[in-house]
């Protein structure tokens, strides 16, 4: 069986994890003085590195080269070549211990594991404890879970993992340190799928990669699960061609429908609608990216230093309409009340057998 793409490209060091800089430096830092914690907490969305770099961590606590060479220590990096990081990166470090919170969540886990902490490692120097998404841990196993992080054993390594940081008991998390993995920007995604393209050999129109990075909302994992279920489809690569596939709507479209809004082009805006409608595109989608770029337009007419945040999300090309489309706006007030009816037909489409009515009601309210 062939391997995935995002585990074929997966980070093999913590300079390879694009977008999470202030981390890597930390966690470098801290490799390079011999200064790790005995318990970490990363959270934030999913797909932007959190478990890639639990393992990176334990492959740097573990690396033996690091641990025999004091110059090499110094790059704060495991050197993926000795015994323990092949092993990690092969998943068969028996000294690592990956545990999926959501489907082993009681007591009876967290207590099996406190019996295997106590145990000295069989061939690392530490033992790393991976515990994913550990929000879906039971009360009773976060409670089994403080006392051996309140006194963990000096060869125990313990990282928590999670997209819903706020739902961890503060006794849990005040013990660890807390890292905060940001959603990806779109441009970052895109350089990584344009490496793996042109790695992999595959012939795919720029568009059609940044429709991909766009769609994949800020997470990696899911860009490269993306750009996967497309390269197997075989075929034309086209962007007409990933749109059906995906039935996501690319930025051209929303450019044209905001034009037709901005322009108050009733008409027109509606007929546009109807098109994208009946070539099969998803309306819910396409409702929540023009509420999504609407608001970025309101934002940017209200503040005009937010194109500098702006800059990191948006390709060159999209960044220009955005300006285009703020000048076009004479009234926030219009622009703020068309936003607050899509808003509304968003939440009401979402259950509703006629997606697209609520979208034209709400469309026909503001322009009428």
């Amino acid at each position: 069986m062939a391997l995935a793409i995002y585990r074929k490209y997966r980070p093999k060091t913590l300079g390879d994890l694009i977008g999470q800089e202030l981390i890597v430096e930390i966690l470098q830092n801290a490799a390079r003085k011999d200064a790790l914690s005995h318990a970490y907490l990363f959270y934030g969305t999913r797909g932007t590195g959190k478990t890639t770099a639990a393992r990176l961590l334990a492959k740097i606590a573990n690396c033996e080269k690091r641990n025999s060479d004091e110059a090499f220590r110094a790059t704060g990096e495991p050197c993926n070549e000795c015994r323990a990081c092949n092993e990690i990166d092969l998943g068969r470090g028996l000294d690592v211990v990956e545990i999926d919170a959501a489907s082993n969540r009681g007591i009876d886990e967290i207590r099996a594991l406190k019996e295997g902490i106590r145990l000295s490692p069989t061939s690392y120097k530490y033992k790393v404890f991976i515990i994913d998404e550990a929000h879906q841990l039971t009360k009773a196993a976060f409670d089994a879970l403080l006392k051996t992080l309140e006194e963990p054993p000096a060869h125990a390594i313990f990282i928590l993992a999670t997209t819903e940081a706020d739902k961890l008991p503060p006794t849990i998390s005040s013990r660890t340190q807390r890292f905060h993995f940001k959603k990806l920007p779109v441009k970052a995604i895109l350089q990584k799928l344009e490496m793996i393209v042109k790695e992999e050999k595959i012939k795919m129109d720029k568009d059609a990669l940044e429709l991909i990075a766009s769609a994949s909302e800020g997470s990696f994992r899911d860009a490269e699960s993306l750009l996967e279920q497309v390269v197997s489809m075989g075929g034309d690569m086209s962007l007409e061609n990933i749109e059906r596939l995906l039935g996501k709507v690319d930025f051209l479209r929303i450019n044209a429908l905001t034009n037709h809004l901005l322009d108050k082009e009733l008409q027109e805006a509606i007929q546009y609608i109807n098109e994208i409608d009946e070539a099969g595109f998803n309306i819910v989608d396409l409702t929540r990216s023009l509420i999504h770029y609407l608001r970025k337009v309101l934002t940017m007419k209200v503040n005009p230093k937010i194109e500098d945040l702006y800059q990191k999300e948006l390709t060159e090309e999209e960044l220009k309409a955005l300006k285009k489309h703020v000048d076009k706006v004479q009234n926030k007030d219009d622009l703020i009340k068309l936003i607050k009816s899509l808003l509304k037909a968003y939440s009401q489409m979402r259950y509703s057998p006629f997606t697209v009515v609520p979208l034209e009601v709400a469309i026909i309210e503001s322009l009428k």
